[in-house]
C-alpha cells in the first residue's frame, strides 16, 4: 500500500498533539517532517512540544524543523488562556532529547517540495500559516508542486474563537493566510464551522482510555483538559477537536463534505481582522479558491482517531 506523504506544520497546542499522534500512528501516512511555528505559544515552546509529542510516539526518526518566531507583519498573539503556559497543560511533560534540525522550517518546506515529485506532498497546516507563506514568497515555483494544502483555520457560520469574527490561526497571521489562499494551490479549509460538529463526550473519551497504550490515555487527558474551557465558553457538551480533523480529512475525506467557494481574509479592519468571508452563494463572481468543509461524520471521526492512536507504543 502506497503511503500519502505529508509535512505537518504546527504550533502545539493540545489539539495539535492529538493530530500529530494520529498522523504518526497511521500506517497510511509518511510524515516527511514536522515544522514548528509560533502560535498557541511562542516558537521555543512549540518546537519543544513537537519534540515531546514525537517522543511520546517513539518516533525520534521524524525530522523537526523550527520555523518563524513571529507573524509576517504583526506582533505575535498567543493562546495560553486556552492551552496553558506550556501549550500542553493537563498532561505530564518531560525534557525531550531528540534533536531539532539545523535547517529552518521554511527552507525545509522549499527543499522538500523541490526534491519530491510534483503533486506528491500534502501540507497539513495546523497553526498560523507563516512558514508556508514565507516559503511561497521566497520560492513561488513550489506552489505548482504541492498536491494539496489542508489547513485548520477560518470561520464563517460559527463566528470566531479569538474575536467575534476571527478564528485564531488566521487572526495570528492574516497576511500569511491571504498569501496562502491566493497562491493557486489546491486548498481544503477545515474551519470552526466543521470542527464544532465533532466534539468530545464521555463515551468518546472513554473509548480512548480503553486503548492498550500510552497514546490513548494521553489523548484522553488532553481532551479532558480542553473540555474545561470549551464547555464553559460555548455551552456545549464537549470540546471541538480542531487540528485532528486535518489529519482525518487526509486519511478519510469521505467523513467530510463541503463546497468549493471563494474565501478572502480581512487584513485591514481592527474590528474584523482575520475574518474569512465565505462567498457561499457565489455573489462576488470570484473563482472558488478552496474546498470549504462544513459537515463531518463525528462518530466516524473519533473511530478513525482511535484506530490510528491504537498503533502507537
Amino acid at each position: 500500500m502506497s503511503k500519502t506523504a505529508i509535512i505537518i506544520d504546527t504550533d502545539p497546542g493540545q489539539d495539535d498533539a492529538v493530530a500529530i499522534l494520529t498522523a504518526l500512528g497511521s500506517p497510511r501516512l509518511e510524515v516527511i517532517g514536522i515544522s514548528a511555528v509560533a502560535g498557541n505559544v511562542p516558537l521555543p515552546l512549540t518546537t519543544q512540544n513537537t519534540r515531546i509529542i514525537c517522543e511520546w510516539a517513539n518516533r525520534q526518526d521524524v525530522p523537526i524543523h523550527a520555523g518563524c518566531a513571529h507573524p509576517l507583519l504583526r506582533p505575535l498573539v498567543t493562546a495560553e488562556h486556552v492551552h496553558g503556559k506550556t501549550g500542553l497543560d493537563g498532561v505530564p511533560l518531560h525534557s525531550p532529547t531528540m534533536p531539532v534540525q539545523e535547517e529552518h522550517a521554511v527552507d525545509f518546506i522549499i527543499r522538500t517540495l523541490r526534491e519530491r515529485a510534483a503533486g506528491t506532498v500534502t501540507l497539513c497546516m495546523l497553526g498560523p500559516l507563516t512558514n508556508l507563506a514565507m516559503a511561497i514568497v521566497r520560492a513561488p515555483d513550489i506552489v505548482g508542486r504541492i498536491k494539496e494544502i489542508v489547513m485548520m483555520g477560518g470561520a464563517y457560520f460559527e463566528g470566531g474563537n479569538i474575536t467575534p469574527s476571527a478564528e485564531f490561526n488566521i487572526y495570528v497571521d492574516p497576511d500569511a493566510a491571504a498569501t496562502v489562499l491566493g497562491c493557486g494551490a489546491a486548498i481544503t479549509m477545515v474551519p470552526l464551522d466543521v470542527t464544532h460538529k465533532a466534539t468530545t463526550s464521555p463515551a468518546r473519551i472513554a473509548m480512548l482510555r480503553t486503548l492498550p497504550n500510552r497514546a490513548g490515555n494521553l489523548a484522553a487527558d488532553i481532551m479532558t483538559s480542553l473540555e474545561r474551557l470549551d464547555v464553559q465558553r460555548y455551552g456545549i457538551n464537549g470540546a471541538p477537536l480542531h487540528d485532528p480533523a486535518v489529519i482525518a480529512y487526509v486519511l478519510q475525506p469521505s467523513l467530510f463534505s463541503g463546497k468549493r467557494v471563494h474565501v478572502a481574509v480581512e487584513q485591514g479592519s481592527e474590528l474584523t481582522l482575520g475574518a474569512t468571508p465565505v462567498d457561499w452563494w457565489g455573489v462576488t463572481g470570484k473563482h472558488p479558491n478552496v474546498n470549504y468543509l462544513t459537515e463531518i461524520d463525528a462518530e466516524g471521526f473519533f473511530a478513525l482517531l482511535a484506530s490510528n492512536l491504537a498503533t502507537l507504543p
